[in-house]
């Protein structure tokens, strides 16, 4: 399918959309509008998450056609929300909004193929149904805690095969940085040195942008700061690819034999060695302590950095 972001979302949601449109036909499964949404707000409400679900694949996928979407995209997109702590009413809706999503494709597909000698496409996207068990069990039963930070980190970033991509995993890991403030770095962004008084060691200063716009300083080791600047003295820009960055993270995982977890795995493991280094280093309590890794990791609330802990 042509067009942009916002004609595709609007194109499926005529394949869906059957304004009111009764509620026995919609659960009859040989009525022309089976499984349809009836609601202009809860049509609105689907799009919605479409338009974003589709414009995180334009950025981190440069997927244009949103016929080529896979359970494997459904499942990056979904644990990208997670790990910033979606409420579970908002992942319900996600969940849901996929769940119609992949209804509607089917549909389309369907249609557009129906007078043609091709066979329309198969969408499943059952994994949303496993992530948001998962988010369910994690936000609302403690004794299901799942953790996911690295057991061994720096091997793993030893058996990452790009350079650029330690270096992306090293200021996440040791500085606390979402994804999105390392995959493009700029000159300016650097603030040169400073002693960081928790470790009591002198520590590189990034400037990051990152959700909902908050800006905020990220600390890391002075050798990882220093090829940071060597590389952008060469070069305009510090840039890697998303997808590729996940695929070396997966595969250090698997040649460090260790469970992978994402580059989620790397902020995980900072919220918990910070924690430890602000009560083991510097005395603070474990309030203290909890506090002040939320606002490294650019949260407001104590109870944020909880999410990380065992």
């Amino acid at each position: 399918m042509r067009g942009s972001v916002y004609y595709q979302s609007a194109e499926l949601s005529k394949v869906v959309f059957k304004e009111g449109a009764k509620k026995e036909d919609r659960i009859n499964q040989n009525h022309e509008h089976y499984n349809c949404v009836a609601s202009f707000n809860t049509m609105k409400a689907y799009r919605n998450v479409w338009n974003n679900f589709f414009n995180y694949l334009l950025e981190h996928f440069k997927l244009k056609n949103c016929e080529l979407i896979t359970d494997e995209h459904v499942k990056s997109y979904f644990e990208y929300k997670i790990e910033y702590y979606a409420s579970k009413q908002y992942a319900e809706k996600i969940s849901s909004a996929l769940g119609k999503l992949e209804f509607a494709l089917n549909k389309y597909s369907i249609e557009k193929y129906a007078f043609t000698n091709k066979e329309p496409i198969k969408y499943d996207f059952k994994i949303r149904q496993n992530i948001l068990s998962n988010a369910r069990n994690f936000n609302l039963i403690a004794d299901n805690y799942h953790n996911r930070t690295y057991l061994n980190p720096k091997e793993l970033i030893k058996n990452l095969q790009n350079e650029n991509h330690k270096i992306a995993a090293s200021i996440q890991l040791f500085g606390g940085a979402r994804v999105e403030a390392v995959t493009l770095i700029k000159y300016e962004q650097l603030k040169g040195t400073k002693i960081d008084i928790v470790i009591n060691e002198e520590v590189g200063i990034i400037e990051t942008k990152e959700k909902g716009g908050k800006v905020g300083d990220v600390l890391v080791p002075l050798d990882i700061y220093k090829k940071l600047e060597n590389y952008l003295i060469e070069n305009d820009k510090f840039k890697i690819i998303y997808q590729h960055y996940l695929n070396d993270l997966k595969q250090a995982s698997n040649l460090s034999n260790q469970k992978y977890h994402s580059s989620h795995g790397l902020r995980w493991t900072f919220a918990q060695n910070r924690v430890r280094d602000y009560q083991q280093k510097a005395n603070y309590s474990y309030y203290e302590a909890i506090q002040k890794v939320s606002w490294e990791m650019k949260h407001f609330r104590a109870s944020i950095t909880e999410h990380y802990l065992s």
